[in-house]
């Protein structure tokens, strides 16, 4: 029997809008990619370029920091640019401690955001904690605003957290620490779901998150919020790392919980390398997504990792070189040719599993390995086309490429639709 991801677990729908494009989350949607830049939003230009390259690399939502008056009131020029870039992704406010007071004195930018990030462990102290939250709230609910509330560990409402404690020690037999976290994590987020309900927040402008930075626990809490709620729930693993690391923690995570159906919305929190590019964390997360099958973004290529018999590192730079150009030509090509984000391309290094990969991906290249002739057979649709020799086999397999999408993909348009090769 195929092993598949389980049925999606049934949650709410919440539509992130802004002007004619709506995104979806929750419902029978498909898992929605987020992120968030890192610039300073009280610097609109270098944030408006920031959100381009996030949005232009996939990102469907994009979150940025309101943290101050000053990035408040260049929330306007912000959105104001980026729809002069054409640039129609929503913009996310993420606030903390003083969103009541920028949302309130600043109902332009309120207005201009398209969704709000409330933490309500950072709202304000247990007394003022109520008040905050719920001014935060009905200036959603004012201009019709979704809202996420994202519980983090490391910032969990301590009065809750205290009352659970000390209900745990009452217990005949006690949890850990550990249990008693995530239950708070669960239970914050739950109750300031309904606390923002019961202040007038449609129940279907609701999303939760709970983030913690240890796979397992995030894998725990999820699974409860999903049982014990059907509010959608935007999942990630919080403060995932560098590199391979930070990789391998979000990829463990999420797949764990994508396959049980537990997830509308996504985003990998990867700590970028010095000077890095930030829009990795948006292909990581969409290749979590390809990989399970659950979407398609851009067409993968299939590699074979190496070994004695591939003494030439030349398959390896036209893997590379293949990946980066389907990716960078997906802008173009997702509007001209529907489908074209589910090709497979396969760029193998030697005869052992060459030709026989090759033949299963739409379009594949055996190249030689050591001590074989030296000649690479192209596959197209499971059959041998074409065998290429001599020094331009990376330009003249592109060539391929490149026809293989407009006759196949491109068939699929009315030919008055069709853009010339």
């Amino acid at each position: 029997m195929p092993v598949g991801p389980l049925s999606r677990r049934v949650s709410r729908q919440v539509a992130v809008t802004w002007g004619k494009r709506t995104v979806l989350i929750g419902g029978d949607a498909p898992v929605v990619v987020q992120s968030m830049t890192n610039t300073d939003t009280a610097n609109p230009i270098a944030t408006a370029i920031q959100v381009k390259e996030l949005a232009q690399a996939g990102s469907e939502v994009v979150r940025v920091t309101v943290n101050t008056p000053e990035a408040a009131r260049e929330v306007v020029a912000l959105r104001e640019q980026l729809d002069r870039m054409g640039v129609d992704v929503p913009l996310v406010g993420d606030f903390h401690y003083n969103g009541h007071k920028l949302l309130t004195q600043y109902p332009d930018c309120a207005q201009a955001l398209s969704k709000y990030r409330i933490n309500p462990g950072n709202v304000g102290s247990a007394s003022k904690r109520d008040g905050n939250f719920a001014q935060m709230v009905e200036v959603a609910a004012r201009y019709g605003k979704p809202v996420r509330i994202g519980v983090n560990w490391g910032s969990l409402d301590q009065a809750l957290l205290a009352r659970l404690m000390d209900e745990n020690a009452a217990r005949a037999v006690p949890w850990d620490a550990m249990q008693v976290m995530r239950e708070a994590l669960v239970t914050s987020a739950i109750d300031s779901a309904k606390q923002a309900e019961a202040v007038g927040l449609p129940g279907n402008a609701i999303i939760l998150s709970a983030k913690v930075s240890n796979v397992q626990d995030v894998v725990a809490v999820y699974r409860d919020l999903a049982r014990r709620c059907d509010y959608p729930l935007h999942v990630g693993l919080t403060e995932a790392g560098m590199g391979s690391k930070g990789i391998v923690a979000s990829t463990a995570a999420l797949a764990v919980l994508l396959q049980e159906g537990i997830g509308d919305t996504i985003r990998v929190s990867l700590t970028p390398e010095p000077g890095g590019d930030r829009t990795r964390e948006v292909i990581v997360a969409q290749e979590i997504l390809q990989t399970m099958g659950l979407r398609a973004f851009t067409p993968m290529v299939i590699a074979c990792p190496g070994c004695g018999r591939t003494s030439s590192t030349f398959f390896q730079e036209l893997a590379d070189r293949i990946q980066t150009y389907l990716r960078t030509q997906m802008p173009v090509w997702r509007a001209a040719y529907p489908g074209v984000e589910s090709m497979q391309v396969a760029v193998m290094g030697c005869v052992v599993n060459g030709p026989g990969e090759s033949r299963h991906a739409d379009i594949g290249i055996s190249l030689p390995g050591a001590d074989e002739a030296p000649v690479a057979p192209v596959f197209v649709d499971g059959e041998r086309t074409v065998t290429l020799k001599g020094e331009h086999i990376a330009e003249e397999f592109q060539a391929i490429v490149d026809a293989y999408v407009v006759r196949r993909y491109g068939a699929q348009l009315k030919p008055a639709e069709r853009t010339p090769a």
